[in-house]
């Protein structure tokens, strides 16, 4: 494997994690290169589960060097709690695992007024995990944000830190929300700030090195295509750019030292909060939360569940460049007589094979479906590609031929074990 970026190609969840965690079999370094703590990458190995919110999934292969890009937001008594529970299950980051010094961090006054916000917008809400990415970004964007390298000056952070808790209960007052306490959110956050401080470098350096020497780099994307802040269903979306172009300038790696491309896609569609979901259907939403799945592994929010979106996933594949395409939860639809397939949408009578960018129009859009046969038999135990019922087999090569893109992996599971590649 060279240089490869994974990516989701619907709302996220797709279950990039375990991909990743998969392909770090043959990665050298895995590296985030956006978003920030409300990802939740689950992975399973043999029985122990565990969820990713900042750390890449490569952690858990004791080989892996991880990096946490310059493009995530990274929440440093977060990251410490992530790292302690590693180490908890047996799993020591130290030595391979670092920390951009131009990444910004995401304080406790983030949390507060990203639900601050939340809660004034009522009905309108954007339907964020409240972990204080938009807010954070926002500080990025207005330059007046403190990045990880500003902690290795613990003085000086102290400093920017005090007047930054203060200049923001400025605004939680005007919101109408209670402000914090000064002394005890510094404390918590400078003790954060020391620990992390061994972890802290310039990873940009790090990754071009690593890459003159031929180094095979994962790159793990969080959230989803259709929750990039520029391509998604704008304004329900993330702070960040999801798509494979935010993996290059997360990173400081150009596009041209990346190889492959691979978008994750689940065998159905979901989606967690608000905005247009043309393909959503209570009958697979029913099915798929009866059998326990489909909660959100940051919220624990229930996930919205339609059939699969070829509009969405094709448009997915132009935005990043996809070359392979890794369809999961194929296990979700086993005991189905017929399986719809949305194919593109009506729009005012008129056939629409992309989302419109205007999210009036995506909400007036109706699902096109194709009926395919389903195959009526439990696949979670299946390893090899030929032994997969031939109607789960023709199915997902269809997703991957509608969608423009080549099958690569079929997932019939949560498991490390429970994917095949083809």
């Amino acid at each position: 494997m060279s240089n490869t970026i994974l990516v989701g190609a619907q709302w996220g969840d797709e279950g990039k994690g375990k991909i990743i965690d998969f392909l770090t079999q043959q990665a050298d370094i895995v590296v985030r290169a956006q978003g920030g703590a409300n990802a939740g990458h689950t992975v399973i190995v043999g029985t122990t589960q565990y969820i990713l919110h900042l750390i890449p999934s490569g952690i858990l292969r004791k080989r892996t060097t991880c990096v946490i890009g310059n493009g995530v937001v990274i929440d440093p008594i977060g990251l410490v709690e992530e790292i302690d529970g590693l180490k908890k299950s047996g799993i020591d980051p130290a030595g391979r695992l670092h920390v951009s010094d131009a990444a910004h961090m995401v304080f406790p006054y983030h949390k507060a007024i990203d639900a601050a916000r939340e809660a004034l917008k009522g009905k309108d809400r954007i339907g964020t995990t409240m972990r204080g990415i938009g807010p954070a970004y926002g500080d990025k964007v207005d330059r007046v944000g403190l990045r990880m390298g500003s902690i290795l000056n613990v003085k000086r952070f102290a400093e920017q830190l005090q007047q930054a808790i203060k200049n923001n209960n400025a605004l939680l007052k005007s919101l109408g929300a209670t402000p914090l306490p000064v002394k005890r959110t510094m404390e918590s956050v400078l003790k954060a700030a020391r620990r992390l401080k061994p972890y802290v470098t310039n990873t940009v350096q790090l990754l071009h090195e690593a890459s003159s020497k031929k180094k095979r780099i994962l790159f793990e994307g969080a959230q989803g295509t259709f929750l990039d802040i520029d391509h998604g269903t704008y304004p329900y979306v993330t702070s960040s750019n999801t798509t494979a172009g935010g993996m290059c300038t997360g990173s400081g790696i150009a596009p041209n030292r990346i190889d492959r491309v691979i978008g994750v896609a689940k065998a159905y569609t979901t989606r967690v909060g608000e905005g247009p979901m043309p393909s959503e259907d209570r009958i697979v939403g029913d099915l798929l939360h009866g059998m326990g799945r489909e909660y959100g592994a940051t919220t624990g929010r229930e996930r919205r569940c339609g059939w699969f979106d070829v509009v969405t996933v094709r448009q997915a594949a132009m935005l990043n460049g996809i070359t392979d395409l890794a369809v999961t939860n194929l296990d979700g639809l086993d005991t189905l007589e017929s399986v719809k397939v949305c194919v593109g949408y009506l729009l005012n009578g008129k056939r629409v094979d992309h989302q419109p960018s205007d999210l009036r129009q995506l909400a007036k859009c109706r699902a096109v479906y194709e009926t395919f046969p389903g195959w009526q038999s439990p696949t979670d135990k299946i390893r090899t590609w030929k032994a997969l019922p031939l109607n789960a087999r023709r199915y997902a090569k269809a997703l991957a031929r509608l969608t423009g893109t080549k099958l690569s992996h079929a997932s019939v599971g949560p498991a490390r074990s429970q994917t095949i590649t083809l």
